[in-house]
């Protein structure tokens, strides 16, 4: 009997993700393969398609998948190389049962992964651990498989194209840090109105411009001086594996997730009144508020990509989104994270806005925050931590969520606490209405954690 045993810090709650050489090998690759093709035999689905990502070790990786899907009796749809949404369009336009996705996404460039979704859904959670279950076991199921190659890029660069429905010139750079966007995008931006200059497009593994992480703003300092050299509308990068988007106005300013999910809102509420827009804990109330003021229902749910893409489709949402870029359009699309497609959608917002990106912006009301402040505390304590400050919220009475850790809200604003459940370690956020308000806020965090003997960085 075969057996395979996944080292413990690679099967995580969205992924399976690692370092390669150390906690991650091509065997795992294999099992992953076969583990999931067990799955999906056990769905009664016989066809996955696989795709990967720019990395160096992409390509061998994904060759392991395809032979454990093989040798789980699963035929493998080998779609090549390209981002990780191309892989999502490719199991509808495909008709495949599931899919499987190669990719270290924004990880450094020793990483690599694995990103999974199965009939339609995302795969997350207690079914990656299974796939850990089912190596250590052994059960595997046994079969012959076959492998096709498809070239899905025209289809998908069609339906990427559609999005844009008005012939309105816009001035755009775009940054796709080395990461495997850069694939797509030069076919797109051919076909595009305006004008447009490519940033980093040669998929290179080692990423060697910067970090493809498009929500760090150190990333985006080569945007926002292309964007100013060349008196461009905005700029838009995106990250390893092209699933999160990334936002710059005219004049060099980010648009974070929420405030571009706000935006987007916009024109999704007018054709769906009163539909539900759904974002993470870490999202600003203004977000929410501008949700309700245009007639929507705001939701606010966990952080993680594929629990969204699972509340969007419970609750039939249109739209959704994450701080950290991760956008998911339902209306007239899939309801997946694409970064390539939510760029093409905000392009078509603003060209009939008949605004600018920085007025939009600054039709928002201005709020004071902390970006997404993370610091170390063992996995084991780190829940222990949350569990303690709820606990103690509570026996308070304060007004406080507790969706995703606890989110509180006071007269200054609010102020949140979780657990991440990728890393070890916490995230606080705080926003108010002013640097006063600010400062009182990050004061109660550190009071609610004093008890915990846990005590925020110093340059909280």
């Amino acid at each position: 009997m075969q057996n395979h045993s996944f080292h413990a810090s690679v099967l995580r709650e969205y992924d399976v993700r690692g370092i390669v050489g150390g906690t991650l090998s091509t065997a795992d690759a294999y099992a992953v393969g076969r583990s999931f093709g067990t799955v999906v035999a056990r769905n009664g689905g016989s066809r996955v398609a696989v795709g990967y990502d720019g990395r160096l070790t992409s390509v061998e990786m994904a060759e392991n998948v395809v032979r454990g899907l093989n040798d789980a009796g699963i035929d493998a749809l080998r779609i090549g190389r390209g981002p990780t949404p191309m892989l999502y369009f490719s199991v509808y336009h495909l008709k495949a049962n599931a899919g499987v996705m190669v990719t270290g996404s924004h990880n450094p460039s020793d990483y690599n992964g694995f990103k999974m979704m199965l009939g339609g859904k995302a795969f997350f959670g207690d079914q990656i651990q299974e796939l850990g279950r089912l190596a250590e076991a052994g059960e595997w199921a046994q079969g012959a498989g076959g492998a096709e190659d498809h070239d899905v890029r025209p289809a998908y660069l069609d339906e990427l194209v559609a999005a844009y429905t008005t012939d309105v010139p816009l001035a755009v750079a775009w940054d796709c840090g080395n990461g495997v966007a850069g694939d797509i995008l030069p076919d797109l931006i051919a076909r595009l109105p305006g004008k447009h200059v490519a940033l980093n497009e040669v998929v290179d593994g080692t990423f060697p411009a910067h970090h493809p992480d498009p929500t760090v703003a150190e990333n985006l300092v080569q945007l926002q001086a292309a964007v100013t050299k060349d008196q461009l509308d905005l700029g838009i990068g995106f990250d390893g594996d092209g699933d999160r988007i990334g936002v710059i106005d005219g004049r060099e300013r980010i648009l974070w997730g929420d405030q571009l999910l706000a935006l987007l809102s916009r024109d999704v509420l007018a054709e769906h009144p009163g539909s539900t827009i759904i974002a993470d804990v870490k999202a600003s109330q203004i977000l929410f508020d501008e949700v309700a003021r245009l007639g929507g229902q705001p939701l606010m749910y966990k952080t993680g990509h594929s629990l969204i893409k699972s509340k969007m489709a419970e609750t039939g949402s249109p739209l959704a989104g994450e701080m950290s870029g991760h956008i998911f359009f339902a209306d007239k699309y899939y309801g997946f994270d694409d970064a390539l497609y939510v760029a093409v959608r905000f392009l078509d917002s603003v060209a009939r806005s008949g605004q600018s990106v920085a007025e939009l912006r600054d039709s928002l009301p201005h709020m004071v925050n902390t970006p997404e402040v993370r610091f170390d505390c063992d996995d084991t304590r780190k829940f222990q931590v949350v569990d303690e400050v709820v606990a103690s919220l509570r026996a308070q009475g304060a007004d406080f969520s507790d969706v995703d850790g606890a989110r509180v809200s006071t007269p200054d604003g609010w102020w949140l606490l979780r657990a991440s459940n990728t890393q070890p370690v916490l995230v606080v956020r705080c926003e108010a209405a002013d640097e006063a308000g600010l400062a009182r806020l990050k004061d109660a965090v550190t009071a609610a954690l004093a008890p915990c003997g846990v005590t925020p960085p110093s340059d909280f």
